[in-house]
C-alpha cells in the first residue's frame, strides 16, 4: 500500500461530511460490481457465504446498514486495502454512468487530487463517454508535467495523449504495458519531429536508429558539441548515451513488453522497472521535442540543420 490511511481517510471523512452518496445513480450492488467480484469475497453475516448475498439483504431487502457503510465493509478494505481498489472506488464515483451532475464530478476531482497529489498519485481524464470525461489514476513519477504538457499539446493527436496517459497510469496496473507503450512513445516523438523538418526516413526503421537519425538532425551529436562549452564532454557523452536507452528500451519491449506473445510461464517485471523505463523514454522524448521547438524558428525544407 503506498496511498497511506491518512491520506484515505481525509477522502472519506470529506465524503461523510458533505454526504456524498458514494454509489451516485445507480444501486448499491450495480455499483460495487464496477470494482468488485461480489460473489468472491467473503460475508460479514454468518447467515451467507459471499458479500452478494450480504450486500443485498442488508440494502435491498432490509437496507438496515447505514449509508456509508462501504468505507468499513471489511472485505473491501478501502481503508487499508491495495491502492488499485482504492483509486478504482474513486475513479468510479465520479464516472457519466454514475454521476450525472458535471459540476459536482469538478468538485470530487479536485477533492480526490488535493489529497491524492501528496502521495504521488492524481486522477486524469483519458476518454469521454457522451462528451463526458472517464478518469482513470495516474501516479506522478517525477517528470514535470508541464513539460510533458507541452509535447502532447503541440503533437495534439489523440494517439499521443493515449501514450501518455497509458505508459503513466499503467506502470503499477500493467507494467509490461507500460514499458512497450514507453518504446512506442520515443518512436512517435521521434517521428513527428523528422516530419516536421521534412527529413525522409524508413518507416520501418528501429528505434535505436531513428533516436540517433533524429539527434544529428537536431544537432545533437556528440561530435556537434563545441569543445568551448563548459564540461563539453559530459555532455557529449550524456547525448551519445540517447541511443543507448534507445537501444535499452527495444531490448526491454521484447521480452516483456507488449509487442510480442508471451510463453505460459512469463512472469513480469515489477513497476519499479517499468518506471525506469518510463522514465527514460519521457526524459528522451521531452528533451528531443524541446530541441525541436526551440530550433523550429530557423528551420528549412531541408535536411540540413543548424547544430548546437
Amino acid at each position: 500500500m503506498s496511498i497511506s490511511e491518512t491520506t484515505r481517510r481525509n477522502i472519506v471523512d470529506f465524503l461523510r461530511v458533505e454526504k456524498v452518496v458514494w454509489r451516485g445513480r445507480l444501486d448499491a450492488i450495480n455499483f460495487l460490481e464496477r470494482i468488485f467480484n461480489l460473489k468472491e469475497l467473503p460475508s460479514t453475516d454468518g447467515r451467507f457465504r459471499e458479500a452478494y448475498e450480504d450486500i443485498w439483504k442488508h440494502t435491498v431487502i432490509n437496507d438496515d446498514w447505514e449509508s456509508d457503510w462501504v468505507y468499513d465493509y471489511a472485505p473491501f478494505d478501502l481503508l487499508r486495502g491495495s491502492d488499485k481498489d482504492f483509486l478504482n472506488f474513486l475513479c468510479e464515483m465520479i464516472h457519466p454512468i454514475v454521476r450525472a451532475d458535471a459540476k459536482e464530478v469538478e468538485h470530487l476531482v479536485g477533492l480526490f487530487n488535493d489529497s491524492l497529489r501528496c502521495e504521488g498519485w492524481e486522477l486524469i481524464e483519458t476518454i469521454s463517454l457522451g462528451g463526458r470525461p472517464v478518469f482513470s489514476a495516474r501516479q506522478n513519477i517525477g517528470i514535470p508535467g508541464v513539460t510533458l504538457e507541452v509535447v502532447t499539446n503541440v503533437l495534439n493527436t489523440d494517439y499521443v495523449m493515449q501514450q501518455v496517459n497509458r505508459m503513466q497510469s499503467e506502470v503499477g496496473n500493467d507494467p509490461t504495458l507500460a514499458i512497450g507503450t514507453a518504446k512506442e512513445f520515443v518512436e512517435t516523438v521521434c517521428k513527428s519531429i523528422l516530419n516536421e523538418r521534412l527529413i525522409t526516413y524508413d518507416e520501418k526503421l528501429e528505434l535505436q536508429p531513428l533516436v540517433k537519425l533524429t539527434c544529428q538532425e537536431l544537432g545533437l551529436v556528440g561530435k556537434d558539441i563545441s569543445a568551448s562549452v563548459r564540461a563539453a564532454e559530459t555532455i557529449r557523452k550524456l547525448l551519445n548515451n540517447f541511443a543507448v536507452i534507445a537501444q535499452c528500451l527495444a531490448e526491454l519491449r521484447n521480452p516483456y513488453g507488449t509487442g510480442h506473445g508471451k510463453g505460459s510461464n512469463f512472469r513480469g517485471l515489477q513497476p519499479r522497472h517499468a518506471r525506469l523505463a518510463v522514465n527514460a523514454a519521457q526524459t528522451v522524448g521531452v528533451f528531443l521535442f524541446e530541441t525541436h521547438l526551440e530550433k523550429a524558428s530557423s528551420l528549412t525544407p531541408s535536411s540540413t540543420t543548424e547544430k548546437t
